[in-house]
């Protein structure tokens, strides 16, 4: 484990309850050992679990300061950010929408961890009833114009999308507001020197 990944463990075990650091610890057990036998996590992934993957998830939980607990997470792979957030934010009750099989099997091992505060769902997004929730995220699941699609069935007058983008987000932001309006804050990413966490409000299709 080099000095990066390090330095974010230290981090995320300040930044949690030591009850909750340890089921991390035992979730990214989990990553490791399963991403070798299935390549639910790529060989460079693993090596960057801390900080890329669980430090970018962990920045939701305070984006999500002050919102609900119905949470619902969209394209939730090996449970980054969802299943990290669900961990690290006791008053959660998370949604996980997976609809790979091999990944949808692991989410539901490692849901346990989170105190039965987690039902996985796998299959996708746009096969689940429509519903509002109080939070809705994704992350690397699609640019945004795409994206929207998929979520406006989760939104209602309340709900808050919490969405980590990378360097093209603006260029994102301004393909989507073709298509729908909506307010919109950023927030610098912690783990990303050009990305930004885009937290949406009020989505509608125009």
């Amino acid at each position: 484990m080099d000095e990066a990944e390090v330095a974010a463990r230290e981090w995320a075990r300040g930044a949690l309850p030591e009850a909750d650091f340890q089921n991390l610890l035992t979730f990214i057990g989990l990553c490791e050992s399963w991403g070798a036998v299935s390549n639910l996590v790529s060989r460079a992934d693993r090596e960057r679990l801390w900080s890329r993957h669980v430090a970018d998830s962990l920045q939701l939980i305070d984006a999500a300061s002050g919102l609900g607990r119905r949470w619902i997470d969209l394209g939730s792979g090996a449970g980054f950010p969802g299943l990290v957030v669900a961990i690290g934010r006791a008053e959660t009750d998370m949604v996980l929408v997976e609809s790979n099989k091999k990944k949808a099997a692991f989410l539901l091992r490692a849901a346990a961890l989170a105190d039965g505060r987690v039902h996985v769902e796998p299959r996708r997004a746009e096969d689940l009833p429509a519903r509002p929730y109080d939070v809705v995220s994704a992350r690397a699941l699609a640019p945004l114009h795409k994206l929207f699609p998929l979520c406006e069935r989760f939104f209602g007058g309340e709900t808050v999308g919490l969405f980590p983008k990378g360097k093209d987000a603006a260029s994102e932001i301004e393909m989507a507001r073709k298509q729908f309006r909506f307010d919109l804050e950023t927030r610098p990413s912690r783990t990303d020197p050009g990305g930004v966490i885009l937290t949406v409000a009020n989505l509608v299709r125009v």
